[in-house]
C-alpha cells in the first residue's frame, strides 16, 4: 500500500471522495476525528459504508481505525465494524507485540461470531505514539499473523512529551521525532513487515510533502498515511518504482538466477551482492 487516506467514519460525501481519490487504502477513522458524543453514530455509519462498498471492484483496501485499548471503546468499535468485513484494523497507540496479540484474540472472537474465517481481518499497528510505544518497537515479530505493517504518529507523542512542536519551520522533524521515526522503521524491519510513514499535516504544500515523502522512500518506508485527497497523487508517484528502477531490479534478479549459489554478480562493471538481490526482490514484489 503506497497511500492510505484517512477519512472520518461519519464523513458523508468525504467517504465517496476518499474512495475516488486513487488511494491504495481508505481508513475509516473512529478515533481522533470523531468526538465522544458521535462515536455510536459513527460506528453505525462505518458498518453501513463497509457493507455498501465491500463487493465493489476495483476498490481500495478498507481499514478502520478503532479507539485505543486505553479508552475502553475498542470492543464496541470492533463489535460494530467486524460484520462489515474491513480488510484491516488500524490499531492506534499499540505498545508492543503483546498488545497486537491481544487485539488478534479480540478479532478472532468477533470473526467467529460474524461467520468470518479466522484471520480475515488484518492489523496495521501505529507503534510509536507514546514513549512506551517507542521502547517496545522491537517486540512485534511473530506477535500475530495478522500484522501487515507498522506506522507511527508524532502528534500524540508530542502531546505526551509536552513538546511545543515536532517539526522545524521547514517541515523537517525535530530530533526526538526523527528518533521515533527511526524506531518504527527498525521495528518494522525486525518484524519483517512494511513500514508506513506518518502523515504530513501541511496538506496544501505539495512541494514539502514530495520532499518529505522522497526521504521516507529513501530510508526504507514503502507507503504513507494521508489526510487529504490532494496528497494521494504525490504519495503514489513517489512510492511507485520508476521504469529504470524496475529494469535494474529485474537485471539483478536475472543475474543471480543465471549463477545459482553465487555470492556476488557483475552487471555493467558493477558488483552486486546478496543484500542487493533482496532489495531487488522486495521492489519487484511491491509492484506485483
Amino acid at each position: 500500500m503506497r497511500s492510505l487516506l484517512f477519512v472520518p467514519a461519519d464523513g458523508g460525501s468525504k467517504l465517496d471522495k476518499a474512495m475516488a481519490s486513487g488511494a491504495d487504502a481508505v481508513i475509516l477513522d473512529l478515533e481522533d476525528s470523531i468526538a465522544p458524543e458521535r462515536k455510536v453514530h459513527a460506528r453505525m455509519v462505518a458498518l453501513e459504508f463497509l457493507r455498501a462498498v465491500q463487493s465493489k471492484t476495483p476498490r481500495p483496501r478498507l481499514l478502520v481505525r478503532v479507539n485505543g485499548l486505553d479508552t475502553g471503546m475498542t470492543d464496541a468499535d470492533l463489535e460494530a465494524v467486524v460484520p462489515g468485513k474491513p480488510d484491516a484494523i488500524l490499531f492506534p497507540k499499540a505498545e508492543g507485540g503483546a498488545t497486537v496479540t491481544y487485539l488478534d484474540a479480540k478479532l478472532a472472537v468477533r470473526e467467529a461470531i460474524a461467520g468470518l474465517p479466522d484471520g480475515t481481518i488484518k492489523i496495521l499497528a501505529q507503534t510509536v505514539e507514546s514513549a512506551a510505544g517507542l521502547f517496545s518497537t522491537g517486540t512485534y515479530r511473530n506477535s500475530s499473523a495478522r500484522l501487515i505493517g507498522m506506522t507511527w504518529g508524532p502528534e500524540d507523542l508530542s502531546a505526551e512529551l509536552g513538546a511545543e512542536a515536532n517539526r522545524e519551520a521547514d517541515g523537517t522533524l525535530t530530533e526526538p521525532y526523527r528518533l521515533a521515526r527511526s524506531f518504527c522503521l527498525f521495528g518494522a524491519a525486525a518484524a519483517k513487515v512494511p513500514a508506513i510513514e506518518t502523515i504530513h499535516v501541511d496538506f496544501r504544500n505539495a512541494e514539502v510533502l514530495r520532499r518529505d515523502t522522497e526521504l521516507a522512500r529513501r530510508d526504507g518506508f514503502t507507503g504513507r498515511l494521508a489526510i487529504h485527497p490532494a496528497q494521494v497523487p504525490v504519495i503514489n508517484e513517489v512510492f511507485t518504482p520508476s521504469a529504470e528502477q524496475v529494469a535494474k531490479a529485474m537485471a539483478v534478479v536475472a543475474a543471480f538466477a543465471a549463477q545459482p549459489g553465487a555470492g556476488t554478480v557483475g552487471i555493467d562493471g558493477k558488483m552486486f551482492d546478496r543484500p542487493h538481490l533482496l532489495q531487488a526482490q522486495a521492489l519487484l514484489a511491491r509492484i506485483g
